[in-house]
């Protein structure tokens, strides 16, 4: 029971983690992958803490969850009435500019920088290129890119819980049982 009270407390930093624009969500999984791992060399094959199975569909969610997070900057351009050049502005804006802030102020520079990032990289796409477009009629798509991306990061976030809580039950349901 020890374990999933300290796997919860972690389970809480983790997500909290992802709200700020870290990898918490990875963490989380390393941490359960570790514990089964553990539990399989200290313990013995017979020890299941997660199983695989559950361990394998929380990396699936996050591969989704984090494909999902990049492509909603872009989405989120061409709904707002942006051309590809735009869209591959949000996209390749927003992973840059994750980088450059997490580099400038570590934790909340993370999520600061993709959503600065996606905004101008849309902007520049929509404002450059043989297609280009004025300031006012780029503000619009690049303000939808930026809606997108914060859609994005609600929905990582939310796997994140999906995956915390998930696993969380499934330890105490297999302690209990």
């Amino acid at each position: 029971m020890t374990t999933a009270i300290i796997f919860g407390v972690l389970g809480f930093i983790c997500t909290g983690l992802v709200l700020i624009g870290l990898p918490g969500a990875w963490l989380l999984l390393a941490i359960g992958v570790a514990i089964e791992l553990l539990d399989h060399l200290w313990a013995g094959e017979g020890v299941v803490t997660f199983g695989w199975i559950p361990l394998a569909l929380s990396g699936l969610l996050l591969v989704l969850s984090e494909l999902f997070e990049l492509a909603t900057g872009a989405v989120g351009t061409k709904l707002g009435g942006g051309t590809k050049r735009g869209m591959i502005g949000a996209f390749f804006g927003g992973m840059f500019g994750g980088l450059i802030g997490t580099g400038l102020l570590p934790l909340i520079g993370t999520i600061v920088g993709a959503l600065l990032g996606t905004f101008c990289g849309a902007l520049i796409g929509e404002m450059t290129g043989p297609e280009a477009r004025e300031t006012r009629e780029a503000l619009g798509p690049a303000l939808a890119a930026t809606v997108g991306r914060v859609i994005g990061i609600v929905v990582k976030l939310g796997a994140a819980m999906v995956i915390w809580w998930g696993l969380l039950g499934v330890m105490v349901f297999r302690l209990v049982a």
